[in-house]
């Protein structure tokens, strides 16, 4: 007899429920069995896992022919873990690495703003106790003490001796200042030796929470090489978070903080990966895996040339140096910039005095104390200074393409310059009857008070601007844009003659050296640029290759630029550049410059361009108070003879078998 239909459905679904019942145990079995088997064992045998960050190597820095400048080397950084970090044992294990860290003599993050043995007063960081006071929750004229107590009772520290409650509380401190959180890992001490790593690991049972990360740390091959252009790196502070957050880096991170490493930060960061370390039940490293591969950041490729920026750096202290040397000399400091004139790459750049970025962090209290040598500023970029007589050549151009003069004319110098009542400046020397090209090479201000007279300030204005002087050289990296006096509707007449001469406005030696580029281009004027090209870690691929950039695009006669320029010849041939260049083995069109200050000594201008007949590089270098054109045309000439004659080392960018895309 049939069954009913209602009892079979129901034995068909406990059948089916049956069968999953089966599977599931089959399938938990064969884990336990097989598949979680070694996990299993593992436990057993007292094995445990621990993972830990690998931080992603940093894109390096290269000069033009591929040779190191800023680098990576592998260090460890000891890190609370907030997912593993139990707060109600934070002080017990803080102390335990504290004792741990003073028996290796290194040191941990401390960033309280107070004294680290008794008497605990406030340090000098007026900004930083106030901070404390306000996360405290304290008015502002709490006391140390006050700050002290609350800490004590904020932290649990009641059952700790007074040396030990300050140890902790500084910690403690820094970790909440630090906003520590899952995503916000607190770095607890940086760059610890291989032994302190191996010893924090092997105490891992009783350090619930801390890690070690495998940190690359920046290297500077030559911390002095252009240590203003390269720039530093640093953490990320807690106003700048909210910022990288978004963009996959952690709290711990370093980034770019000036310079090309901060300029390039985005090209420059690279994504973290991961190691995981196989423990035994006696803390000792069994094995280790990387379980994430970290990607390196990209690789920056400058126009720099580490032969000639050395070569400019050690022309430049030299020249400093020897000045110094003159009882009383008032020289303060010095910039020299190079660029190739067929594309505004900076080929040097340099500032003196400087400093070394292998020891800015502890340096730099001194260095930002130091108000006579200002060695932190960036004289060759941000640095502004009159000109003097370097900007002669752009209004002798002025006034020959506005037609108010023509290269034929002679001017007659009888010292005193008289077209005013009310204002007769004076020539330095009396010069007679005097033609262009001896306008230029003798340096005659009558000649261009002249011409100034009759451009009028706005013409000459609209030929600097053309020719880079008081606008913004297109850089990367932060400039000045100079200092440029617009002309007003009754404008004096002592503005028009001084700025004729090179007096009044003042810019950078970045933008006289793109000037006298401008000037060896006939009329092109480039953008500054340092980068080269961006290629990746390992330089089997480009990325990007930064192309040329016309700022501006002037017309030039050729009868203009070919009597200016030929002026600029004759300064090095037989005027006041030829006692530097006359014997010179390469013809060099160039000018000198002495440029009256408010107070101090005149500052000290070269500027030249060289081959004269085929133009490759142009020069511009400041000596702060120099007092002397000669010493600024010496530091140019060994520019010259590091780009023209010093052997160089090029590296090959692009690995065996490789082809760049």
């Amino acid at each position: 007899m049939p069954f009913p239909k209602k009892p079979r459905k129901r034995l068909t679904t406990l059948s089916v429920i049956m069968a999953i019942v089966l599977l599931v145990y089959s399938f938990q079995a064969f884990s336990l069995q097989v598949a979680d088997a070694e996990r299993y064992i593992a436990q057993a045998q007292g094995i445990s896992y621990r993972k830990a960050t690998i931080k992603a190597q940093r894109g390096e820095i290269l000069d033009a022919s591929g040779r190191e400048i800023a680098v990576n080397r592998e260090g460890y950084n000891i890190v609370f873990d907030k997912a593993y970090f139990s707060m109600s044992k934070a002080n017990d294990v803080i102390l335990r690495l504290c004792k741990l860290l003073t028996d290796y003599e290194t040191k941990w993050t401390d960033n309280l703003p107070m004294a680290a043995v008794s008497p605990f007063t406030f340090t000098d960081n007026t900004s930083a106790v106030s901070q404390l006071k306000t996360n405290l929750g304290l008015a502002h004229y709490a006391t140390a003490e006050n700050c002290f107590d609350e800490m004590v009772e904020r932290y649990e520290l009641d059952a700790y001796d007074t040396a030990t409650k300050r140890l902790i509380m500084g910690v403690r401190y820094s970790l909440e200042s630090a906003n520590f959180s899952i995503s916000n890992p607190f770095t607890f001490s940086e760059d610890v030796s291989s032994t302190v790593m191996q010893t924090v690991l092997e105490a891992g049972m009783l350090l619930d929470g801390v890690t070690i990360n495998v940190v690359p740390f920046r290297q500077y091959v030559n911390g002095t090489l252009a240590p203003h252009l390269i720039g530093t790196v640093g953490p990320i502070y807690a106003e700048e978070w909210s910022n990288y957050k978004g963009k996959g880096y952690s709290f711990d991170d370093k980034v770019g903080k000036s310079g090309i490493e901060a300029l390039a930060e985005d090209k420059l960061h690279g994504v973290d990966g991961e190691i995981t370390y196989k423990i035994d039940a006696k803390g000792k490293i069994i094995s280790k895996e990387i379980t994430k591969t970290p990607i390196a950041g990209k690789t920056v490729v400058l126009n720099l040339d580490k032969t000639i920026q050395l070569a400019t750096q050690n022309a430049l202290k030299n020249a400093v140096d020897s000045l110094k040397a003159i009882p009383g000399h008032p020289i303060k400091g010095a910039a020299a910039v190079m660029l190739d004139v067929s594309n505004g790459g900076v080929i040097s750049s340099a500032n003196y005095p400087s400093y070394d970025l292998n020891t800015f962090s502890q340096d730099f209290e001194a260095l930002a104390a130091d108000k006579r040598g200002t060695p932190l500023a960036d004289r060759a970029f941000q640095g502004i200074f009159p000109a003097g007589s370097t900007v002669k050549p752009a209004v002798a151009v002025a006034a020959l393409e506005e037609g108010v003069y023509s290269a034929s004319e002679e001017i007659f110098c009888s010292q005193k310059y008289k077209r005013y009542a009310d204002y007769q400046p004076s020539c330095m020397h009396y010069h007679g009857t005097t033609s262009l090209n001896k306008a230029i090479s003798r340096s005659c201000n009558y000649f261009f008070f002249e011409l100034g007279y009759r451009l009028k300030l706005s013409n000459i204005n609209k030929y600097f601007k053309r020719f880079g002087l008081g606008v913004k050289t297109g850089v990367e990296v932060n400039d000045s844009r100079g200092l440029l006096v617009e002309s007003q509707e009754n404008e004096s007449s002592g503005n028009t003659l001084q700025a004729a001469i090179g007096q009044m406005n003042a810019f950078t030696p970045l933008q006289l050296a793109v000037y006298v580029s401008t000037m060896a281009n006939e009329g092109v004027r480039y953008e500054a640029r340092l980068i080269n090209r961006v290629v990746s870690y390992d330089m089997s691929k480009t990325y990007e290759t930064v192309k040329p950039t016309i700022a501006e695009q002037f017309e030039i006669s050729k009868s203009t630029i070919d009597a200016v320029k030929a002026g600029m010849l004759s300064v090095t041939v037989d005027g006041t550049g030829g006692a530097t260049f006359a014997n010179y083995s390469i013809k060099v069109g160039g000018k000198t410059g002495t440029s009256q200050v408010a107070s101090g000594a005149d500052h000290s201008v070269f500027v030249a361009f060289a081959p004269f007949d085929k133009p490759e590089i142009a020069v511009a270098i400041v000596l702060e108070h120099g007092s002397s054109s000669r010493t600024c045309s010496t530091v140019a000439r060994e520019m010259f003879d590091a780009y023209f004659f010093a052997q160089e080392t090029t590296v090959d960018l692009t690995p065996p078998n490789k082809v760049i895309g």
